[in-house]
């Protein structure tokens, strides 16, 4: 299925510190997580082991919500949290 970055989540992700390939990544990769108004919505957490606005952090988690329309998955939006998470 086809996957379509919405122009709203590539400035979400932009602003958040993520980037398209990491949206795709979580998307067919991630773990699934609830999500409301018939949104879907997966997470995934990388290895991150840099600062971020003057902050060290282990890893960092990305959300990415999502419809689907017929044979296309359009993203609605992306969070990105900073952190340590367990195995």
């Amino acid at each position: 299925m086809e996957i379509q970055i919405d122009p709203h989540t590539l400035e979400r992700a932009q602003e958040r510190g993520t980037t398209e390939e990491e949206i795709r990544d979580v998307i067919e990769t991630g773990l699934d997580i609830p999500a409301k108004y018939g949104r879907i919505g997966k997470a995934k957490v990388y290895e991150f082991k840099q600062k971020r606005q003057g902050k060290y952090y282990e890893q960092k988690r990305i959300e990415v919500f999502y419809i689907i329309e017929e044979n296309l998955m359009v993203t609605v939006t992306v969070y990105v949290f900073y952190g340590k998470w367990e195995a």
